[in-house]
């Protein structure tokens, strides 16, 4: 119970420029995701990048 917590998704409220929510929108329907999918795998591969650099 208590993993399944710490599994969970959380909500974070998120504001954006309409601009740049449509460019997101386009990025996105390009690669066959959501918006909220491609914000999700961005600061993926933003944390992922930043720990590969930090081990350097």
């Amino acid at each position: 119970m208590e993993q399944d917590k710490e599994r969970a998704k959380k909500q974070v409220p998120l504001r954006l420029t309409p601009q740049l929510y449509r460019e997101l929108a386009e990025w996105a329907a390009a690669e066959f995701r959501s918006v909220n999918g491609q914000i999700e795998y961005l600061l993926h591969e933003c944390v992922r990048k930043r720990k590969k650099e930090a081990e350097e």
